[in-house]
C-alpha cells in the first residue's frame, strides 16, 4: 500500500483513518519520517483536506527531524494558517505543539506568524475558537 496515494486519494474516510494511524504511530516511531517531504508536498494540493493531512503528518514527524526538513520548509507549513477554512486552520494549530516542543529554534518564527494572523476573515463564531488555539500554543 502506498500511503501517499491513500492520503491523497478520493476515499476521504480511508485517508482520514490512515492519517490518524500514522499520527499515533509517529509518537513512538520514526517509521514515517522517510515520507516527510511527501507530507510537505501534500500542502501544494488544491484540497484543504489533503493539505491538512499533510500538515498534521509533517508536524507529527518533528521529533524525528534530524535533517532539518521542517526548518527548511517552515514557511510552507505556516502558510496553511492563512487557509480560508477556519476548521483547517484549527486543525493545523492543534498539530503545531509537536513542532514547538521538538524544535525550539522555530518557536520565534511560529509565534510571529501566530501574532500576525488576521482572524477577521473568519465568522464571528470561529474567531474566539481560533484565538483560543493560538493562546494554547503561546503557553507551551
Amino acid at each position: 500500500m502506498n500511503i501517499i496515494e491513500v492520503l491523497t486519494g478520493k476515499d476521504n474516510t480511508a485517508a482520514y483513518q490512515l492519517m490518524l494511524k500514522l499520527e499515533k504511530e509517529s509518537n513512538d516511531s520514526e517509521l514515517y519520517y522517510e515520507h516527510l517531504n511527501d507530507f510537505i508536498g501534500m500542502l501544494k494540493n488544491k484540497s484543504s483536506y489533503i493539505k491538512v493531512r499533510g500538515f498534521r503528518l509533517a508536524c507529527a514527524q518533528a521529533q524525528w527531524d534530524s535533517e532539518g526538513i521542517i526548518d527548511k520548509n517552515i514557511d510552507i507549513l505556516l502558510a496553511m494558517l492563512d487557509d480560508a477554512k477556519p476548521t483547517a486552520v484549527r486543525q493545523c494549530l492543534r498539530a503545531l505543539p509537536k513542532v514547538v516542543q521538538s524544535k525550539p529554534g522555530l518557536r520565534k518564527i511560529i509565534m510571529k506568524k501566530l501574532n500576525g494572523m488576521d482572524l477577521s476573515k473568519y465568522k464571528d463564531s470561529m474567531q474566539p475558537l481560533i484565538q483560543k488555539d493560538i493562546e494554547c500554543l503561546e503557553n507551551i
